[in-house]
């Protein structure tokens, strides 16, 4: 007969083990005002503890990937719009797109997102259609201000 272990919401032989990040070094990490408050008051509640967790599964235990997709209801939602397909880690390559369609330079995001090399956070990059036509729209507008400065002197 097994031993008896304590009850676990994770998917491992004895739970799950915290550990570092996947490239072992800390890092900064921006936070979108409409998300400040919330937070904060994680912070708050943690009284001064700073091994304290912000956010916690049922238990007061780390939050599974299992606990984290039932809780957002993930597979009912991805379903209902259509993205079935969609996984999580899909939100962080849509969140290093955005950060980078407003101008944040490469290394800065490579420093977001955790990344070594700047070819690794580069394929997190998604630009949709409307960007990739506002780029020929943007040369198009440049090509045109050289031609009529007299920059160049034919038509491209």
């Amino acid at each position: 007969m097994a031993p008896d272990l304590p009850p676990t919401d994770h998917p491992a032989p004895g739970g799950l083990v915290d550990k570092r990040t996947k490239g072992r070094v800390a890092r900064l990490i921006p936070i979108i005002e409409p998300l400040r408050p919330l937070i904060i008051r994680r912070i708050q509640a943690a009284r001064g503890d700073p091994d304290a967790r912000l956010y916690t599964g049922p238990r007061c235990a780390r939050i599974s990937t299992a606990v984290l997709r039932d809780a957002t209801h993930w597979d009912d939602v991805t379903r209902d719009l259509g993205y079935e397909h969609l996984r999580r880690h899909d939100l962080r390559h849509t969140g290093l797109t955005w950060t980078a369609d407003v101008g944040i330079l490469p290394h800065i995001l490579m420093e977001i997102a955790g990344h070594r090399l700047i070819t690794t956070t580069q394929r997190y990059f998604h630009p949709d259609v409307l960007r990739i036509l506002e780029a020929g729209q943007s040369l198009t507008h440049h090509l045109e201000k050289l031609q009529r400065d007299g920059q160049i002197t034919r038509r491209w």
